[in-house]
């Protein structure tokens, strides 16, 4: 049997799910920023509905983006990405094309 403290540590790791905020405080349905650890860093996840849309992993000082493959899927999608990146579209186009960020799943044309 576990002790309090390893119950604790257990319900600690599990990622913590939010939905994402419009500017006046009110939940936006279906987008969600996700929250966790991952090996020895921790991550944070913006999710459009099921799809999986970006995600930074903090590894100590080293930080990675990692943009998954419905990241276009619609304006809404988009929306919300541009809001969680803090950039543009065209922001996260040159950075993918860079390798500032990774593409996850997809080629860029």
């Amino acid at each position: 049997m576990e002790t309090k403290e390893e119950i604790q540590k257990i319900l600690n790791d599990i990622p913590k799910v939010e939905n994402m905020t419009s500017s006046n405080g009110n939940e936006i349905p279906n987008q969600f920023i996700i929250k966790g650890k991952l090996g020895k860093g921790d991550f944070v996840l913006f999710q459009s509905y099921k799809s999986p849309i970006a995600m930074s992993v903090f590894d100590g000082r080293v930080s990675k983006t990692y943009i998954f493959r419905d990241w276009e899927y619609s304006t809404t999608t988009g929306k919300y990405r541009n809001e969680f990146l803090g950039e543009t579209k065209k922001e996260t186009l040159a950075k993918l094309k860079s390798g500032h960020y990774v593409a996850v799943d997809f080629e860029l044309d």
